[in-house]
């Protein structure tokens, strides 16, 4: 199970923008339910988002990258941001209750 955090802060006048691309990610995630993936998205009150990714296939891969949604929300990135994605694999410390214990 590969689990991952990426993290950036969007340009004030582009971060509601971001918020509906991804909202379009999860709405396509919602009707095609692939197996195997967890995702949850946070905006701070800043326009940083914070996107946790955990992936259960054997090789780490998400199907999340082949989403027609995901494509479009990943077009344009860097020119709404003024931090631009930073990606790090990331291990739980302490989960109660928000995580399956899997």
């Amino acid at each position: 199970m590969r689990r991952t955090l990426i993290r950036y802060k969007t340009r004030p006048e582009m971060a509601d923008t971001n918020a509906e691309l991804v909202a379009a990610v999860f709405a396509e995630l919602n009707a095609a339910k692939p197996d195997g993936v967890r995702y949850l998205t946070l905006r701070l009150e800043d326009d940083t988002f914070l996107h946790f990714v955990e992936a259960a296939s054997e090789d780490g891969s998400s199907p999340i990258p082949k989403l027609k949604a995901f494509q479009v929300f990943q077009d344009g990135i860097r020119d709404r941001c003024v931090e631009p994605p930073l990606v790090r694999a990331v291990g739980i410390v302490g989960n109660y209750r928000m995580l399956d214990e899997t």
